[in-house]
């Protein structure tokens, strides 16, 4: 089952800032060459948010921070001090870091010895308590280049400590909303199976199941990339390729680990597509009948982030790229299916779990589990990822459209 989690259903469908806030917004942008940049994560202490596909952001807090902090891999974290009257539209520029050869100081010269230990120092790197996170989820499918599905929420994750399994980790929807397109061409549809539980499956330093366990880990190779700086602290950088074939559909991966507490601070991984058959079984759970499914693409990225001494997830996003085509019809229709969520509040005193009653399940849809519902204060006092430029224009086309129906 864990050799399955991402799982897709195609199915035929029709479809104010509270006073107390203070909000901190900006762009954030490289400084050599002044392009935008995409999943940068911007805190205040434990809040964060990360900027959207336009590199903007907009942080919600209860009072005025003193600074704001802003990190990217391969960049140089930047404390940006606010000054009294200045907090929106801040125009915010990252330098891109350097490494040099005096710096990297490497433990071992066998890259999966250093992977060993530091799934070994999980443990003590890692929440040893319960934790409460807040985070903010985005499901959103593509057909071509136009939007026909967006649901969005705000979730309560359930996360027990690092030395256990993922089993009693849980999500309730705190509030949610879900739109789909009405037109008649847009009959083919996408459900992402998960939804807001992808970020407990997806912790792939805790659900071991999924990557990190001896018997994975034998059939890759392994190699040293090279090293990059996240949050200012650099990292190893550890390739792994499949090597052997399995049962299942393996992984390209990139693997990056603190240099001084040998913690794992980001993993992307890609699924091997050189076996159709095996990528199809990994994605697709089920199909109407007639429509014939090609997989080209299924990646995430898993973001931790160190504070406090502890290192918790922050952001992870994952994407599906397939084609389907019908038996009659000569050419095949592109889809893209996206899943993003960030951690933007976390809390670990007297955290207690969330009963099963009120807990999201694996096996739903997050389509199902939320309303149709439009309006723009809709999240008003909750931190969430901006939706981008093109985003923002179709989830107006989409209501649009659903209001003519």
């Amino acid at each position: 089952m864990m050799k399955r989690l991402w799982l897709i259903i195609l199915m035929l469908a029709p479809l104010a800032v509270s006073a107390q806030q203070v909000v901190v917004s900006g762009i954030v942008k490289d400084d050599k060459t002044g392009d935008i940049l995409k999943q940068v994560s911007v805190s205040a202490g434990r809040v964060s948010v990360v900027t959207n596909e336009d590199g903007v952001f907009v942080l919600k807090l209860d009072q005025k921070p003193g600074a704001i902090t802003v990190s990217h891999i391969g960049y140089k974290s930047r404390k940006v001090v606010l000054e009294e009257g200045k907090t929106e539209n801040l125009k915010i520029r990252l330098v891109p870091t350097t490494i040099q050869l005096r710096e990297i100081v490497v433990r071992t010269n066998n890259p999966r010895e250093l992977v060993d230990i530091a799934i070994k120092k999980i443990p003590d790197n890692y929440s040893r308590v319960p934790e409460l996170l807040q985070t903010f989820y985005r499901e959103t499918a593509m057909k071509r280049r136009h939007y026909i599905y967006v649901a969005e929420g705000v979730e309560d994750m359930y996360k027990t400590p690092y030395n256990r399994s993922i089993n009693r980790d849980r999500v309730s929807i705190v509030k949610g909303r879900r739109l789909l397109s009405q037109k008649q061409g847009d009959t083919l549809g996408v459900k992402v199976l998960g939804g807001p539980v992808l970020p407990v499956q997806l912790d792939v330093v805790k659900n071991q199941e999924m990557l990190l366990n001896p018997e994975d880990l034998d059939a890759y190779e392994f190699t040293m990339g090279i090293p990059e700086y996240i949050n200012d602290r650099m990292q190893y950088v550890v390739k792994i390729t499949p090597r052997m074939s399995k049962e299942y559909a393996l992984y390209n991966g990139t693997l990056y680990i603190d240099s001084e507490r040998l913690a794992f601070t980001r993993i992307e991984l890609e699924l091997d597509m050189s076996d159709k058959d095996k990528a199809t079984r990994t994605m697709l759970v089920k199909k109407p009948f007639g429509v014939r499914f090609k997989p080209r693409e299924l990646s995430c990225v898993v973001d931790y982030r160190y504070e406090d001494g502890v290192t918790r997830i922050s952001y992870l996003k994952n994407i599906f790229r397939f084609n389907c085509d019908w038996k009659k019809r000569l050419f095949s229709t592109s889809f893209t299916a996206t899943c993003e969520m960030v951690v933007t509040d976390s809390q670990s005193k007297d955290v207690q779990p969330i009963a099963s009653r009120n807990s999201f399940d694996s096996r739903d849809a997050y389509y199902d589990k939320v309303e149709y519902f439009m309006d723009p204060e809709y999240w008003s006092q909750y931190n969430i990822i901006e939706p981008s430029e093109s985003l923002d224009k179709a989830i107006k086309k989409l209501v649009s459209t659903y209001r003519r129906n």
